[in-house]
């Protein structure tokens, strides 16, 4: 079974924690803003036991649909991002809701430059400019793709935008086939896409997700696509269940995080590492500081263990706890 691991409180001071502990406190109990969207506007089924784990930690989460005009944030002490699995169809909307969170001072987690930089895969680059082993990767505009895939004639490759999610407008072909071409051709020329090789160990032995909260490591599953497909995506028949990963994949996901604190984002509350086990090693696919699904009915005493982090990283938790008894 996954080791959960905790952190002593002297190790747990973020540089949100000024701004939470200055905001004032509900008079009806700490209230966290539990970021949704019309996908799934309410609490996801996976994240009950969080939803418990919070109250047991005197935090009151409120889901609330991000582009929901009638949803006032300033009666919010927090804001925690979950399933906002509809961003990147409103990529410059969000932004600009991250802009209007930023200017009410709202403590938000992750934090907002962590979010605004993952929210285009192009970090993935960043990553690689670091040393990290990323899935080898081709940026082209949309209007461009056929001359950016023209030297990989006869391979099989895979073509997502760089502002995505859930296999959105990503296509999957050998180039030099006609109906790779076509899909091709059908992509919004408008938009940025990751060119990568298909990695044919997705289907032959999985993709992996690791679970970390405030840098330490909780959980992981083995995601796998259904039979004929290559998306392991639960939307398509993907499958997933609770592994513990080898130390090297271990190893090779805390130099990712490692890079990512390196670039400036330090303060990770959360993260979905994903990636592919290859004969090179352990090849980054994406990291997940958005919206993750976070696999805790695989493993529930990770809701607890995320709880407890946030409660310690916001102060004014215990002050709207006292406030509400009393």
């Amino acid at each position: 079974m996954p080791v959960s691991h905790t952190a002593s409180d002297d190790a747990n001071i973020h540089p949100g924690a000024a701004i939470g502990a200055a905001h004032a406190a509900s008079p009806n109990g700490f209230q966290l803003a539990v970021v949704t969207s019309t996908v799934y506007a309410e609490f996801h089924p996976d994240d009950a036991g969080l939803v418990d784990a919070l109250r047991g930690h005197g935090i009151e989460p409120v889901a609330c649909v991000w582009n929901d005009p009638a949803v006032d944030w300033t009666r919010f002490d927090a804001v925690l991002v979950r399933t906002t699995w509809d961003y990147f169809r409103h990529y410059d909307d969000f932004l600009a809701w991250y802009d209007q969170i930023e200017t009410l001072g709202l403590p938000i987690a992750n934090e907002l430059p962590l979010l605004r930089w993952n929210s285009n895969k192009r970090y993935l680059l960043d990553l690689a400019a670091r040393d990290v082993a990323i899935i080898p990767t081709v940026l082209a505009r949309g209007d461009a793709l056929a001359d950016a895939v023209a030297a990989m004639s006869g391979r099989e490759v895979v073509i997502k935008p760089t502002v995505s999610g859930g296999a959105w407008h990503t296509v999957r072909g050998r180039v030099g086939e006609a109906a790779f071409a076509e899909a091709l051709a059908a992509l919004p020329p408008e938009l940025d896409y990751l060119v990568q090789p298909f990695m044919a160990e997705i289907v032959a032995e999985g993709e992996w997700s690791l679970m970390f909260f405030d840098g330490h490591y909780s959980h992981a599953v083995l995601k796998k696509p259904d039979a004929g497909d290559y998306r392991v995506q639960t939307d398509f028949g993907g499958s997933a269940s609770l592994t513990e990963p080898d130390p090297v994949i271990l190893a090779a996901a805390r130099r990712a995080l490692d890079a990512v604190a390196a670039l400036g984002y330090r303060d990770q509350a959360y993260v979905r590492v994903d990636g592919v086990m290859t004969a090179d090693g352990f090849r980054l696919m994406e990291l997940e500081f958005i919206e993750p699904f976070l696999h805790f009915a695989a493993y529930p005493p990770a809701a607890e263990l995320f709880a407890a982090q946030l409660a310690r990283r916001w102060p004014s938790v215990g002050e709207s706890a006292t406030l509400a008894a009393g």
